[in-house]
């Protein structure tokens, strides 16, 4: 492993949650005005992700007021206290610079949903209700 390389692992968080084009995620990123120092939190829906290890980044779209404001994170960079995935969209692109033509119910994303299996509880009470019965 060259030095390069070693100083990015040393930059790189530890936790990093995998973000897709597609999913409304919650950024809480801090701003420093004058000598203070707060965070502010930016949410809306990831239109892309590019780069890969410490210089990944990727592009948050929402529209507040009428007005379409697209932000740019890196992922590894200190500024972000923490990013929270609200949920995964359900799209067949990696691009999603088409949202920026719609606006209203035409700019919505599907979301993802994932299959739960069924508790193994719900297969013990007919084994119950048998020893009961006998």
């Amino acid at each position: 492993m060259n030095v390069i390389q070693q100083l990015e692992k040393e930059q790189q968080k530890a936790k990093v949650p995998a973000l897709r084009a597609g999913d409304t995620v919650r950024v809480h990123a801090k701003v420093v005005e004058g000598t203070r120092e707060r965070i502010q939190v930016f949410e809306g829906t990831v239109i892309r992700v590019t780069g890969g290890g410490l210089r990944q980044n990727f592009t948050v779209r929402r529209v507040t007021h009428g007005v379409g404001v697209e932000r740019t994170f890196m992922i590894h960079s200190p500024r972000i206290d923490k990013i929270d995935v609200l949920r995964h969209g359900d799209v067949r692109q990696g691009r999603l610079y088409y949202l920026r033509g719609k606006i209203g119910k035409e700019a919505r994303i599907r979301e993802k949903r994932q299959l739960v299996r069924e508790d193994e509880t719900d297969e013990q009470e007919p084994e119950k209700d048998a020893v009961e019965t006998e």
